[in-house]
């Protein structure tokens, strides 16, 4: 899940939709997404830029798919949700930008601002990383697909005619397969989709290329090889992250949380990026946090002082099986981010079911 706000104004967003509908008006449906992700995440990120500007450029990478912070698709979400961008703007009205889909939009969803505290943030994600090492964790074969289910829903700026207004998605299910490899997927998502059926994630892209995992658009497989020593992990993911995000520790923390939604880690990972979590200066506990479908239970979260946006791992208070994430805003930004006020849900996901499934747009229950 991941969500920086833009501090672009209005003309700078209207100017980047209208470059994304020129870009993209003729392409085939099932590579839409992709290049949305790729123009949010890189407006996301203007700022983070901006302040290493001085600093040599590191290579480009390309991106593979990522779902959906956030948007963190097809392997891993980084700071973008799929389809409308967490706090990202849709742009109407002029007939170019990016549409808010077939999907029914209404008021800013919100919530009470939780009080949250670093007390026990050690002893709680210790509990954390123990249930997930000893939670069943199905070894993923070759032919098979990585399957999720979420209940989701976002906010975003909405443009109509020159007004800028605050709105979200109505919660909608969306559904994930993934291959090991990271080469085949399908996406079935209301807020993205052109048509019910959804559309292929699959590689390669329209120009034949076949990107690499790396550790903000993972496979299964490449998952699979991570290190497992917290220490190494962390200073992987500093190395790998450096001048993405707000902050390095923000952008390490999102990393992680992106890496608890639409992924399935083998369960040594899955234990070792709770650990890792514990090392990232900042991290705080949320003792009563609400997932997309109204389950209570205990958040770590970790606050992003730029973006005044909380990012929340919420987990059963009980068996601390992970339940969902969401992102709130706490505190109020100056520009036209500060239309999110405090208590404004940002984007929200419970996950429903993960599971190995044996083709694509098959379901658990279809599996019998």
């Amino acid at each position: 899940m991941n969500a920086n706000t833009s501090r672009q104004n209005a003309a700078e967003w209207a100017e980047d939709a209208q470059l994304f509908d020129r870009t993209t008006r003729d392409l085939p449906p099932g590579r839409h997404q992709f290049h949305k992700e790729r123009m949010m995440a890189q407006i996301h990120e203007t700022q983070a830029e901006q302040r290493a500007a001085a600093k040599p450029a590191a290579p480009a990478k390309t991106r593979r798919f990522r779902f959906p912070r956030p948007a963190i698709a097809l392997p891993a979400l980084a700071a973008v949700l799929a389809g409308v961008v967490v706090a990202g703007v849709a742009v109407s009205g002029g007939g170019t930008g990016l549409e808010d889909g077939g999907l029914a939009t209404g008021p800013a969803l919100t919530t009470t601002v939780g009080a949250a505290t670093t007390k026990g943030v050690p002893q709680l994600l210790d509990r954390i990383a123990l249930a997930a090492a000893e939670g069943d964790q199905p070894t993923v074969k070759p032919g098979q697909y990585i399957y999720i289910e979420s209940k989701t829903a976002n906010t975003f700026l909405k443009t109509v005619d020159d007004k800028t207004t605050v709105a979200s998605h109505t919660l909608h299910t969306r559904q994930v397969w993934e291959s090991p490899d990271g080469t085949k997927g399908w996406l079935i998502d209301p807020a993205v989709n052109d048509s019910p059926e959804g559309e292929t994630l699959s590689l390669p892209d329209e120009q034949g290329n076949t990107p690499e995992a790396y550790l903000n658009a993972p496979s299964h497989d490449y998952l699979a090889k991570l290190t497992t020593d917290p220490d190494t992990l962390l200073a992987k993911i500093y190395k790998e992250t450096e001048g993405r995000g707000n902050s390095p520790d923000q952008q390490a923390f999102t990393t992680i949380g992106d890496l608890l939604g639409e992924s399935y880690p083998p369960a040594e990972l899955y234990s070792a990026l709770f650990k890792t979590a514990a090392k990232i200066p900042g991290v705080v506990v949320v003792d009563d946090a609400v997932d997309a479908v109204g389950r209570h239970g205990v958040a770590v979260a970790r606050l992003d002082e730029t973006s005044g946006q909380r990012e929340e791992w919420i987990f059963d208070r009980k068996t601390h099986v992970f339940l969902g994430e969401r992102t709130v805003q706490v505190n109020r930004t100056s520009g036209e981010g500060g239309l999110i006020k405090p208590g404004t849900v940002v984007s929200t996901s419970a996950i429903m079911n993960r599971a190995v499934v044996d083709g694509i747009k098959q379901t658990p229950s279809q599996a019998g």
